[in-house]
């Protein structure tokens, strides 16, 4: 299962639900937890992820997949992406690896994804954290509809980027240039726009769960959100802490999409936190 690449980005390599996946684990103390990434252009897990897993995975056996279409997972011609699938391949990924149950962190895109496989597979979900969360329909942004049209270029890479962060400092013109040579890899731009053609309201929707399913989860919840998100609205975050019966919200000020980037300590600390007040046999309420 193990690559000897010198990329950070590829991690261990195994078969989840007929997808060769591209995933890293650390950490081997405490309840496993399962990062899902957003759905960014040339994003994979690492990219997403590389600032909070060394401090979660001081108390918790650390997972981040690359989801089928994005990252160094594989690109079968003619995928049927969508919310199935990801979902088929995450409980795949669980499956395995012997993981019956999991703590669960999902951005954006992710945070879609998390909040649908706690829906449908509700006992293989422990604590549930959504982060700039799709889920809900809302009408598309400016922001999200332009990361989601992205065509390869450095050019296009910085415009993009900068509705990120709110940060500026934190987009320089060397990370747009690593970030849009992993868009422009052979492949990646071909399954990057067979996932979102305009129009693109659809996927926002498609993404989303139905409010009656939300309002059953039983899971202890973490809601995060940047205030000045300019791609997933605040709005997403204060709509489902108001379904979700077991939720909290936290909003960080100054704060754009990139929470796990712009208040990377914080974060960490703040689901680290969450994540250790559960017991590994939580009870869930009927």
């Amino acid at each position: 299962m193990s690559t000897t690449s010198s990329n950070p980005e590829i991690g261990h390599s195994i078969e989840a639900a007929g997808i060769r996946t591209n995933y890293h684990d650390s950490g081997a103390q405490g309840a496993p937890v399962l990062l899902i990434h957003g759905s960014g252009p040339g994003v994979s897990a690492w990219a997403n992820w590389r600032l909070v897993m060394p401090a979660l995975a001081q108390n918790a056996r650390v997972i981040a997949p690359d989801m089928v279409g994005f990252g160094y997972s594989d690109r079968p011609q003619g995928f049927a992406y969508g919310m199935d699938a990801w979902v088929r391949q995450a409980v795949g990924l669980l499956d395995a690896l012997g993981i019956e149950r999991t703590d669960l962190v999902g951005n954006s895109f992710g945070g879609g994804l998390a909040l649908a496989l706690a829906i449908r597979h509700p006992e293989r979900v422990r604590r549930l954290v959504l982060m700039g969360s799709v889920g809900v329909s809302f009408p598309i942004t400016e922001g999200l509809d332009a990361v989601w049209g992205y065509t390869p270029s450095v050019e296009n890479m910085r415009s993009i980027m900068d509705y990120f962060a709110f940060n500026k400092g934190l987009m320089s013109d060397d990370l747009a240039r690593l970030r849009f040579e992993a868009s422009a890899r052979p492949g990646v731009q071909e399954s990057y726009a067979a996932m979102f053609p305009a129009p693109r309201q659809r996927w926002v929707d498609a993404m989303a769960s139905r409010e009656e399913d939300i309002r059953a989860l039983p899971h202890q919840t973490l809601l995060v959100h940047g205030r000045d998100d300019r791609v997933i609205p605040l709005s997403t975050s204060l709509t489902l802490s108001s379904w979700i019966a077991r939720s909290q919200l936290h909003v960080y000020g100054q704060c754009g999409h990139w929470t796990q980037i712009e208040h990377a300590a914080r974060f960490a600390r703040l689901v680290g936190d969450f994540l250790a007040e559960a017991s590994a046999d939580e009870p869930q309420p009927l």
